[in-house]
């Protein structure tokens, strides 16, 4: 039996993560911050079936006593401050645990565990004011936000750690993946439970800020197949991951209310409270170094996806009352 040792286990990636190395026999363990709330909904399904482990990105030495505690085989780095928006306002503490993080986890692995694989959670917004299109691994990176600027170190830390220390780590760089899971504040997750709410009568508009930005959104749950994929090669490397088409929020408001019956421009609002002091336009990936190397395809199309986010939403207010 592996044992698997993730951070962010109780965000939307961790929770499928979770869900698909307990499928493959895995003991998991999950990283937590002590905290006087739980938040576990993403895996009070899964709570006891896994272990919880207290540790932080932030704490050096909570970090090495729990990979010296929990020995494991594989390290999946996904937590982090990952809302772009708020990265804005939080500047500090984004680069506190979005980048010096990855640092602290890949040194308690060298210390604890260095015999380990170890993934990290890259990001499409790295790219930002992208330099070609379609982007793919050797695409220059141009960080539009405190997030993507982070996310740039985080990447580039690990592939330090890999190429001066020998550790056997990879990022992952993930295009827009989403899910029933996703965090509200998220785009397509505002726009998806936003129509729930009117369809039930409940709200009247959402209000967003831009309607012509493009990204390539695919299914979390299609995401964290190739995180695994990527720790079974022989050798590490990097892989972006997406699904190669790209789509307007416009698009997706479209998709989203024609599929409860609603006209979106009865209800999409334009709030430029809700815009970017630096925006990215077009993010689209080129996947075809992980179908190539890793067998991996999306599963899940755009239509599908937004569909299958809107009826959860619905299912999920309809049981609130």
């Amino acid at each position: 039996m592996k044992t698997a040792l993730i951070t962010g286990i109780t965000g939307q990636d961790g929770s499928y993560l979770a869900e698909l190395l307990l499928a493959k026999g895995y003991r998991v363990v999950g990283v937590v911050r002590r905290s006087s709330t739980t938040p576990y909904e993403r895996i009070s399904h899964l709570v006891d079936r896994i272990e919880l482990l207290s540790a932080d990105l932030l704490d050096q030495t909570s970090l090495v006593d729990a990979m010296e505690a929990v020995q494991p085989d594989e390290i999946y780095n996904l937590a982090a401050q990952s809302f772009v928006a708020t990265s804005w306002t939080q500047p500090v503490l984004t680069g506190e645990f979005t980048a010096i993080g990855v640092t602290r986890m890949l040194e308690a692995m060298k210390r604890a565990a260095p015999k380990a694989r170890f993934y990290q959670a890259s990001s499409s917004e790295m790219f930002g004011m992208v330099q070609e299109t379609p982007q793919r691994e050797e695409t220059p990176l141009y960080p539009r936000s405190p997030y993507g600027v982070a996310k740039v170190y985080g990447h580039w830390i690990t592939v330090n750690y890999r190429e001066s220390f020998g550790l056997w780590a990879v990022s992952g760089i993930l295009f827009n993946h989403e899910s029933p899971r996703r965090g509200l504040e998220f785009v397509t997750r505002k726009v998806t439970d936003a129509v729930a709410r009117i369809k039930l009568g409940h709200a009247t508009e959402v209000r967003l800020g831009t309607l012509d930005a493009r990204r390539d959104w695919g299914f979390a749950g299609d995401y964290v197949d190739a995180m695994w994929r990527m720790l079974q090669q022989d050798e590490p490397g990097d892989y972006v991951i997406g699904t190669g088409h790209t789509w307007t929020v416009r698009q997706l408001c479209e998709v989203a209310f024609a599929h409860a019956g609603l006209d979106w421009q009865e209800h999409v609002k334009l709030d430029d409270k809700f815009r970017r002091p630096a925006e990215v336009d077009l993010l689209v990936a080129d996947p075809s170094k992980a179908k190539a190397k890793l067998g991996w395809t999306p599963s899940v199309d755009f239509h599908s996806l937004i569909q299958m986010m809107v009826d959860a939403d619905l299912a999920r207010h309809r049981a609130l009352g």
